[in-house]
């Protein structure tokens, strides 16, 4: 037998085992890492071929087949095993016939044909399994080849399940926020449905109110009704009413304008009557004795209430002859004797007062001795029957003043109140302290007016404001003590009440001056027995009657110069004696018989007054 084929197929078995060693090292190197990507789908378990993917690679030796990385279970694996075992012992002499090892008889050293046998038996047993493996090799590469077309679709499923995962999860994150807004949609739909509850309990509420305003609907309509035909008659008598009422409109507008007329020539005719009486006028009155009755040296005419008479009895110088009775006869616009009242007194100046309010500065003063009864002439006391002129002209102004007012007339009144003591001014509506009164100057306006400076004038709209102004200052007034008066005025004072009127309708406006003063008491130094202030007091009072003396018989006699600026009260009343004003002079007397010589010096002064004739008053009206 040749050994040609016996090399040859050592040769070969050598280069398939040197082939077949480093192939099953190289299998086991890369059949352990490889582990391709699994996917579990459900709850199916991939298939053995997509679980492993194993990667083949073939043998280099001639006529080899190529060897799977992943045998079959069991069998290859050990077919492999033996292989590479074998492989590795491929130069190891052959066991002889006789001997066995592991199970296998061993053959001689010298029996090569045996051996040759059992190694090309084992090459057949090679090539069987290499053949086997190669289909092996073949399924699992076909294998492989579709577990890796299932990877990629796998991967792209992953891909696509991936994206609609994120798509759910933004479904979920929407989902989540339309369930938070679901829980407050319900809330929302909990709390409507409360108020849902509330409001149909109010229905029901309304139902019943309803119902009940249904029926009183019902019997306002039928109210309605009749109220409709009421209406409709009285729209009938409303047209007929406003006829009437604009004819009785345009008779009012008339008789307005009739009574504006008619005040005016009212107020023509009273001043008139003042002129034809005089614009100043005098009045004489006699105060009763302290026991009542008249004395024999006052004589009044009881027809004649204009007249007085003063008699005289004069004793004879020779006493051959009876005593004789010299008579002093004197003769006033109106002389009231001792049982006058203070109520008829007035009512013979109250047309005079009137004047004021018809736009004439009006001047009443009082003149006379002493205890005549000037001050209670002009002020009286305070029961209403024994009120003087002064009181009682202040009523009658706000009196006159509200009746004008129906005619339109708007008054406003502003009053003032000074003394003259000593040949000073002094403010008796002064209330702060005595140390810091001002000092007072008469001066004269643009329009010759005379004012006082540094003089409290009050704002005042009813009577007992002025009463009030009057009762303080006879608090503020100079009195003293003189033998001929327990309580003797020692100065002269001067109410002032500046009135100043508006008739908005006719566009017509007056101002005028209410001027009552009571003149201080004259008398002689003899009877008085003044002395130290009293006395001083005393020639202040008569020197300033003495110029008042001059001043109007400058007047009687129209002097070209009348001498007003010699004495304060000559000063302050120069407006009213001499100016566009109607001046009465009160002459008060004295009747007890040792006043007989101040009574006369009185009267005479008082005829002096009564002669003098002054300008025509004219009404400051614009």
């Amino acid at each position: 037998m040749s050994r040609l084929p016996v090399m040859s197929s050592k040769r070969v078995l050598a280069e398939n085992a040197q082939d077949l060693a480093p192939a099953q090292k190289r299998l086991r190197k890369d059949a352990d890492p490889v582990k391709p990507a699994t996917t579990v789908i459900g709850t199916k378990r991939p298939a053995l071929a997509a679980t492993r993917a194993p990667i083949s690679r073939p043998l280099r030796a001639v006529g080899a087949a190529t060897v799977a990385a992943a045998p079959s279970r069991g069998v290859v694996k050990q077919s492999v095993a033996s292989t590479a075992s074998k492989g590795g012992n491929m130069k190891q002499p052959v066991a002889s016939t006789g001997t066995k090892t592991g199970g296998t008889q061993k053959r001689n050293p010298w029996d090569l044909k045996g051996k040759v046998s059992d190694m090309e038996d084992k090459v057949r047993n090679y090539q069987i399994k290499l053949k086997t493996l190669n289909q092996e090799n073949e399924v699992l590469q076909d294998s492989v080849s579709q577990s890796q077309r299932k990877i990629v679709q796998v991967e792209k499923e992953l891909q696509i399940q991936r994206s609609q995962i994120g798509e759910y999860e933004r479904k979920l994150q929407v989902l989540a926020g339309v369930q938070d807004e679901l829980e407050k949609v319900l809330s929302d739909k909990n709390f409507l449905q409360k108020e849902l509850t509330n409001l149909e309990g109010k229905y029901k509420v309304m139902e019943t109110l309803r119902d009940s305003q249904e029926t009183e609907l019902q019997t306002l309509k039928m109210k309605l009704s009749v109220q409709e035909s009421t209406l409709a008659r009285v729209q009938v008598n409303l047209r007929d009413s406003e006829e009437e009422v604009r004819s009785l409109k345009e008779t009012v507008a008339q008789q307005k304008d009739e009574i504006y007329a008619g005040e005016m020539e009212r107020r023509r005719l009273h001043n008139t009557i003042q002129e034809l009486k005089g614009n100043i006028r005098v009045f004489c009155r006699v105060r009763p004795l302290v026991g009542g009755g008249l004395p024999k040296h006052v004589q009044l005419a009881t027809s004649d209430n204009k007249a007085i008479t003063l008699a005289k009895t004069e004793e004879s110088h020779t006493g051959k002859t009876a005593d004789t009775q010299k008579n002093y006869n004197f003769s006033f616009d109106r002389v009231f004797g001792p049982r006058a009242s203070q109520q008829e007194v007035f009512e013979e100046i109250s047309l005079l007062v009137q004047s004021a309010l018809d736009g004439y500065n009006v001047c009443c003063f009082a003149y006379g001795q002493t205890g005549s009864g000037k001050t209670y002439t002009m002020e009286g006391d305070e029961v209403d029957e024994t009120r003087g002129v002064i009181p009682r002209a202040v009523q009658q102004i706000f009196k006159a003043a509200g009746k004008l007012g129906e005619q339109g007339w708007e008054f406003t009144f502003t009053a003032s109140f000074v003394e003259i003591y000593n040949e000073t001014l002094r403010d008796l509506l002064y209330t702060g302290k005595s140390s810091k009164r001002p000092e007072h100057e008469i001066r004269k306006t643009t329009s010759n007016e005379v004012t006082i400076t540094n003089l409290t004038y009050e704002r005042v709209s009813n009577e007992d404001q002025v009463l009030g102004l009057i009762a303080l200052a006879n608090q503020n007034r100079s009195t003293a003590q003189t033998a001929q008066n327990d309580r003797s005025s020692r100065s002269h004072s001067v109410f002032q009440l500046d009135i100043e009127g508006v008739n908005a309708g006719r566009d017509a406006k007056c101002k005028s001056t209410l001027c009552l003063v009571d003149l201080a008491g004259s008398e002689r130094m003899v009877k008085s027995q003044s002395q130290g202030d009293r006395f001083k007091e005393m020639t202040a009072i008569n020197g300033s009657l003495s110029n008042l003396g001059i001043v109007i018989a400058a007047l009687a006699n129209k002097e070209s110069y009348v001498p007003y600026r010699n004495s304060k009260l000559t000063y302050l009343l120069q407006g009213c004696l001499g100016g566009n004003s109607k001046t009465l002079m009160f002459v008060n007397i004295a009747p007890e018989p040792d006043s007989f010589g101040e009574t006369l010096n009185s009267l005479r002064f008082a005829s002096k007054v009564n002669d003098c004739v002054i300008g025509t008053a004219t009404a400051n009206k614009k």
